[in-house]
Formats: structure tokens, C-alpha cells, sequence
């Protein structure tokens, strides 16, 4: 006597098996790290700051700089690779980037870095560029704040 079964053809066998191993796909797909990345938002303030001097991001995130229209940007002036430094933005200008390399990036306002408009993105809590970061040439001004930054993105 042949046994039979109540189940439709698709919860059977190996059909079922073929639906398993793509929802199990879908699922790895769904939740990946980039699924996860952040996007962080630093306003550019009035006062000739940025809203978050120190931002600490993991690789894959995005950092997003809100321009306030008062003639201030957004450019690289020293990174983990030198000779991949993310692009800079127009006066005035939003500017987004993401991060996809781990190490400290230090930037600042084209205009105003040398009275001191600079910030640092620390990418994977990784210092291994630290020294380069310390030896970017920088006014006065601008070197006194960095110091500050470079104690406050070690202490944490």
C-alpha cells in the first residue's frame, strides 16, 4: 500500500529545502552591515564650529554635514590614506560621505581652519595614523585645537 501524504507539493521535499536556504539568504541579506550603518549629522554652527567636533562612526557609516549658508565647507586635510582623501564640499554646501576606510580623518572649513574650524572622524576606533593627524601642518591657532580634539578622541 502506497502512503500518501495531506501536504501540498511546495512544503514537500525538496521544494521546501529550496525555500528554507532563500528565506535563510534573504534574512543574511536583510540584516548585513550596511543594513545597520549609521548616518551621523553635524550641523556647520554659526560660531564657526561643527556640532560634533569628535564623531566616532564604524566602517560604513555616513556623516552628513548640514550647511548653515554663513561661507563654510567641508575639506580633507589629512586621513589614514593620503592619497584617497574623501572629496571636499562647495562653500555652503551639504556634504555627505561614507567611510569605508578605518583610521582618523581630520578636516575642517577652508575658510576658517586656521582660526581654529577643524573636527576629527574617528572610523572603527582605530588611532594607527594618529602621528600623521599630529603632523599636518596647521596655523597656531588651529594646532592648539587639535590638540584638544586628539585628547579627547584618545580618551574615549
Amino acid at each position: 500500500m502506497k502512503e500518501t501524504t495531506n501536504f501540498p507539493m511546495w512544503i514537500s521535499g525538496n521544494y521546501l529545502s529550496k525555500y528554507v536556504k532563500l528565506f535563510i539568504f534573504l534574512l543574511l541579506i536583510l540584516f548585513s552591515k550596511s543594513t545597520f550603518a549609521e548616518n551621523i549629522q553635524i550641523e556647520i554652527n554659526d560660531d564657526e564650529t561643527y556640532s560634533i567636533e569628535v564623531a566616532r562612526i564604524d566602517i560604513g557609516d555616513t556623516i552628513n554635514w548640514l550647511s548653515n549658508g554663513e561661507g563654510h565647507n567641508v575639506e580633507f586635510f589629512a586621513g589614514p590614506d593620503m592619497t584617497s582623501l574623501p572629496k571636499g564640499s562647495e562653500i555652503d554646501a551639504d556634504h555627505s560621505v561614507m567611510f569605508n576606510k578605518s583610521g582618523i580623518y581630520l578636516y575642517g572649513c577652508i575658510p576658517h581652519a586656521n582660526t581654529g574650524m577643524i573636527g576629527l572622524v574617528v572610523v572603527g576606533g582605530d588611532l594607527h595614523n594618529l602621528e600623521g593627524i599630529k603632523n599636518t601642518q596647521l596655523s597656531v591657532v588651529a594646532k592648539s585645537v587639535l590638540e584638544r580634539l586628539l585628547r579627547t578622541a584618545q580618551s574615549n
